[in-house]
Parts: C-alpha cells; structure tokens; sequence
C-alpha cells in the first residue's frame, strides 16, 4: 500500500510496519483494490488517523467495518460523504445526541468535523470489497487497529473510548481504564438501539470527563 499514515500515528505504529502480518495484509488489500472496486477509496483508508493525530485524540470510537455500498465509505466509521442519505446507525447516533445536548440533526452525515476535534473514529477492519459486508475481516487489519487502541492506551491519559455493542466491547480488555473512561452501550444499530443506545448519555459524559479533566469538550 503506498497510502500515508500521518506522521505521529507512524512513529506510534512503527513496530507494526514492519511485522509478517502487515507484508500480508498489504499484499492481500493491494490485489483487492486491483482486482475489483473496495472501499473506502485508498487514499482514505488511513483516514481516522490522519485527521486525527496521536496527541490530539480525546475520544475514540469503534466500529467495525467500512460501509460497503457506492460513496459511503470515506474512512471514519458512522460517518458518509456529504449528500449521502445516513445509515440508520447514523440517525439514531444524531437522534441521541438531539436528546443528550438539545442539538438539532445536522444537514449532513459527514463526521470529518469530529476527527479534526480529536475524536478517533476507528473501524477494526479499514477496508471492505464492495457489497460485501465483512468481506476483508481477519486479514491482519483487526491487530494493526488493536495496536492503535494499545498505543493511546499506554501512552496518552484521560481519553474516552465510547464502545457501542458487543464486537466494540470486546476491545476494553486493550484499555488502561485507570488512565481512561471506558463509555459502554448497544450498538446504535435499530435491531438494538432501543435496548439501552437510546438514554446512554454517552456524549454528555464524554463531554464532563474532558471538562473535568481540563479539556476542551467536543462539539458533537
């Protein structure tokens, strides 16, 4: 992949780089991308990372996998491209926040604002070959990602992972939760989202911990 990670997740990620299992995956998505149409475009596969350097995290997202369907997909897990109709995770995303903050759902899905303030929109697996869900999990990306998750963990504090559903809370045993808030709920999918998503109050949280913690909160 001749794709660029920004410079301070390289430093952080270094060992990684250079690990059997990342020659792989490079090789494995590499001849994806040749072969047929993949997602997000490769250019943005590094996308979280790069909108949101090392030092600059407060908050961390996780999610899955990319969206596998035409224009979705730009790198940032829950989020679209400007113009795209939202997922039904996104609406319900915006629908709490609404009830959390009093906000008013914005006009687009674009999450680009929340990376570039310091929320880490991570997926487990970055890429994803078209209208195949799942279809690049367990090739190498899952420990490339847990890594990420390891670095901030061990040497960033005060930051909170907000872990939607089972896949995303099987990732707080990779989390220092002496150094960190751990936000934990059902995915904000509607086959669960009225079991617990809605009335989480995971961004009203979010935001009181960075406060009291002498960090700016984030404008969801």
């Amino acid at each position: 992949m001749n794709v660029r990670i920004e410079p301070s997740w390289h430093t952080q990620l270094a060992a990684e780089f250079d690990k059997p299992y990342f020659a792989a995956l490079t090789a494995f998505v590499r001849s994806e991308y040749t072969a047929g149409t993949c997602y997000p475009p490769g250019k943005l596969i590094f996308n979280a990372f790069n909108l949101c350097p090392f030092d600059k995290v407060k908050a961390v997202i996780i999610g899955q996998d990319p969206y596998h369907e035409p224009g979705q997909a730009h790198g940032l897990c829950f989020s679209v491209n400007d113009g795209v109709r939202f997922p039904p995770s996104l609406v319900n995303i915006f629908s709490e926040i609404s009830s959390d903050l009093g906000k008013p759902v914005p006009q687009s899905g674009s999450l680009v604002r929340w990376a570039e303030q310091g929320v880490l929109l991570l997926n487990a697996t970055l890429t994803v070959r078209a209208h195949q869900a799942g279809s690049h999990q367990r090739r190498g990306w899952e420990e490339f990602t847990d890594a990420a998750i390891r670095a901030l963990s061990a040497g960033r504090e005060h930051i909170v992972f907000i872990l939607w559903g089972s896949y995303a809370q099987s990732k707080a045993q990779l989390i220092d939760a002496s150094k960190h808030l751990i936000l934990r709920s059902v995915h904000p999918s509607p086959l669960s989202a009225h079991r617990g998503f809605f009335g989480n109050r995971h961004f009203s949280k979010c935001n009181k911990y960075l406060q009291d913690n002498g960090i700016e909160p984030i404008d969801w």
